[in-house]
């Protein structure tokens, strides 16, 4: 027998063994490991917004799926004993038999695949990642969730005393082992972090333990379970997109005239979308007036209704029709002529979410008040932290995302409530929800020359930091 034929034997007797010992499984308890599955379907209803397109991958009885209450689930398993359990349970739903390692799907584009438990258990990871790629596009994520080598012994104390879900040997690939994989197939990871710290059911200290406990040092290095977001790379993205760039306006009626000047075209066209905002000035007047001398430019004025940029952005944001949504504050502290930058980054499909940082390049003189400054960098590090991906700079008024994805951060906006005057947390908030991937561009913040600013720094300050006890609330500890 030839080392090939050696090999595809020891495969196909690995995969027989494992499909024939899940079958055994099926008709076990399903008490086992109850409480831990309840954990994951927490975590995982925070991660994927009701009604998305799922895709799960190693799906047992199916309860992981049907708890993040998919508009389209399918569930693959390789034992007929698990789909047809799960069939049984779940009626809405599609399960099918199947081998991850060989996919022959209807070709179905998914928003998530679920990978829970399963890359310890697999053959070929690497070979089962290839075979999702047909099945997603550029906003679909993974998310994996794999045991801690840390947990194998009492893993397997558990097993022995028949209070955990029985296993095989497992494979106990790490963090880096699965980013590495992910890598060599077209994926980009994400995100990184750990969960449940009590895997098993203790009234009042479980739930403490694994919702606040497994979040922070020193206690979170101790988490059974390691999680992980990926996103396919080289997907399709809109060839030379359009742009539209939202400007609110209040009280800055001197910059109107240089911003119709100075802001760029890009792309495959640009719309200029001024909102006033209720102003004490002639502002509604001058941008009107701008407007009627430049007729080559595609621009629109809308009065604000409410109060708050916040508010006036997504006044705006309803109004564009560009492929990529901009925002640029109406007293020119961010230099127009920057917007490119952000452009190039979303076009070529490096992120999903950029953001301007002002903390990078030395500041103009009186650009930024010293209290501002340490303000600024705490928030960074507190929505950094929460966030779960590098933000040095929250409050800087530029940011830049698809259209597609505002939409869909528009439709879990109750999600976290409507209270940002400012509209900066709204988003990064729903990109961070959207697990979108997030890039910051440096750009040197200059003085504002006319007019006087619209935020109140204690009040606001105060505001800022109740979001972030809020945030820690819908995003953190959950």
């Amino acid at each position: 027998m030839t080392d090939f034929e050696t090999f595809r034997r020891e495969s196909a007797d690995y995969l027989t063994t494992r499909r024939t010992f899940w079958g055994r499984v099926s008709r076990g308890p399903a008490s086992w490991g109850g409480y831990y599955r309840e954990r994951l379907c927490t975590v995982y209803r925070h991660l994927i917004p009701a009604g998305a397109r799922v895709l799960e991958i190693g799906c047992g009885r199916g309860e992981l799926i049907a708890a993040v209450r998919p508009a389209l689930g399918v569930g693959i398993d390789f034992s007929p004993e698990m789909v047809e359990a799960a069939r049984l349970a779940h009626p809405g739903l599609q399960f099918v038999v199947a081998d991850a390692h060989t996919l022959a799907l209807e070709p179905h584009v998914f928003d998530y695949v679920i990978l829970s438990d399963i890359v310890n258990d697999l053959w070929d990871v690497q070979a089962m990642l290839g075979q999702l790629l047909p099945h997603c596009a550029a906003h679909t994520r993974l998310l994996f969730n794999f045991h801690s080598h840390l947990w194998s012994l009492p893993l397997a104390l558990a097993r022995r005393l028949g209070i955990a879900t029985p296993n095989l040997p497992q494979n106990w690939l790490t963090r880096h082992d699965v980013a590495n994989l992910l890598e060599i197939t077209g994926f980009e990871p994400l995100r990184e972090w750990e969960e449940i710290l009590a895997p098993l059911r203790v009234p009042v200290l479980s739930e403490v333990a694994n919702r606040y406990l497994a979040k922070v040092l020193p206690f979170r290095w101790l988490d059974l379970v390691n999680l992980m977001v990926a996103r396919p790379l080289g997907k399709a993205i809109p060839h030379h997109p359009s742009v539209s760039v939202v400007v609110a306006a209040r009280n800055e009626s001197g910059h109107i005239e240089e911003l119709m000047a100075r802001i760029p075209e890009m792309g495959g066209g640009t719309q200029i979308v001024f909102v006033e905002g209720n102003s004490t000035d002639d502002t509604y007047e001058a941008i009107g007036r701008a407007i009627a001398r430049h007729p080559e430019r595609n621009c629109c004025l809308l009065k604000q209704p409410g109060k708050g940029k916040g508010d006036a952005v997504r006044t705006g944001f309803a109004a564009a029709t560009g492929d990529i949504l901009m925002i640029l504050d109406a007293d020119i502290t961010v230099p127009p002529e920057d917007l490119p930058r952000f452009y190039a980054i979303m076009a070529n499909g490096q992120a999903e979410f950029v953001n301007g940082v002002r903390l990078v390049y030395p500041m103009a003189d009186e650009a930024m008040r010293l209290a501002n400054l340490i303000a600024n960098k705490f928030f960074s590090w507190a929505f950094s932290w929460l966030l779960g991906q590098p933000i040095r700079d929250t409050l800087c008024g530029t940011k830049v995302l698809w259209r597609s994805d505002y939409e869909r951060i528009a439709h879990n906006r109750a999600y976290f409530g409507d209270f940002d005057p400012f509209g900066d947390f709204d988003l990064l908030f729903g990109a961070a929800r959207l697990n979108l991937k997030i890039m910051e561009v440096p750009i040197r913040y200059r003085a504002r020359r006319y007019g006087e600013t619209n935020i109140s720094r204690w009040r606001h300050g105060v505001l800022l930091l109740r979001m972030v006890a809020f945030a820690a609330r819908r995003i953190k500890f959950v």
